[in-house]
């Protein structure tokens, strides 16, 4: 695989993809967005848990917007169809868990494309900012849904409406995020969590976070049985003998990802 605005890497099952365009603040382009969808799903082969981050003082500024050519030329919403929602599902729905590093700026759609991994850890230097209203946009590549969600309504209206910067440290305080460290801190923090999960049962990673988006649009009864399906499965695997095993013995478990 070829690439140009990104970097790839695996070792230890940890594969780490890097958005490589560090002069833009790492802004999206058509072509870093069919990089980071090859790569991600590259990982899914190679890997056991994926780290996303960025290279340079920025993580992603959204749009490149000299990247899309004359205002009233562009279909942003076959733009969102085609080449956004592809990478923000395969991240949210990626069966292997994400971790995304926050190196600096996430803006607009890159605010959001970090906000699909599932454990998001920024250095403090870094900060969120939903910067659409500024140029008369909404939010979009899952804004509008993982912010309520994650925030609730008053919150992710004001993020929304106003476009003003959230830091890292208010961002992790309203639970935003999982964890701000102090910049110097962030790459071991991160490799810390991301050997933890690399490491782990990642099967039953996979059921949890199945469980847990359903639970989003289940009632409780459709909650239960979910759970128990998800359950008997993971109740059959190596890895749930294996973790079994390990507890009698009392020793560190040697999780397979099976």
């Amino acid at each position: 695989m070829t690439l140009t605005t990104i970097r790839y890497h695996c070792d230890a099952s940890i594969a780490t993809i890097t958005l490589d365009q560090p002069d833009t603040l790492n802004a999206f382009t058509a072509t870093m967005r069919r990089e980071v969808l090859d790569a991600l799903f590259r990982a899914r082969d190679e890997a056991r848990v994926i780290v996303l981050t960025g290279s340079g003082r920025g993580f992603c500024a959204g749009q490149d917007l000299g990247d899309l050519g004359q205002p009233d030329q562009v279909n942003l919403e076959r733009l969102l169809v085609e080449e956004y929602h592809p990478v923000i599902e395969a991240i949210a729905e990626c069966p292997l868990p994400t971790v995304c590093a926050l190196n600096g700026i996430a803006a607009g759609a890159g605010a959001n494309l970090a906000l699909a991994a599932d454990i998001v850890i920024a250095a403090r230097s870094a900060s969120f900012l939903q910067a659409f209203a500024r140029i008369g946009l909404m939010p979009d590549a899952g804004g509008t849904y993982w912010l309520p969600r994650l925030v609730g309504p008053a919150r992710a209206k004001g993020l929304c409406l106003l476009a003003e910067p959230l830091s890292a440290d208010r961002a992790a305080e309203w639970g935003l995020i999982w964890e701000a460290v102090e910049d110097d801190q962030l790459e071991t923090r991160t490799m810390e969590i991301a050997t933890r999960l690399a490491e782990g049962p990642t099967k039953a990673y996979c059921a949890t976070k199945r469980a847990l988006a359903e639970s989003i649009g289940n009632g409780l009864d459709d909650q239960l049985a979910l759970e128990a399906r998800l359950q008997g499965e993971a109740g059959r695997s190596r890895d749930y003998m294996e973790g079994v095993l390990a507890f009698l013995e009392k020793r560190k478990p040697a999780f397979e990802g099976r």
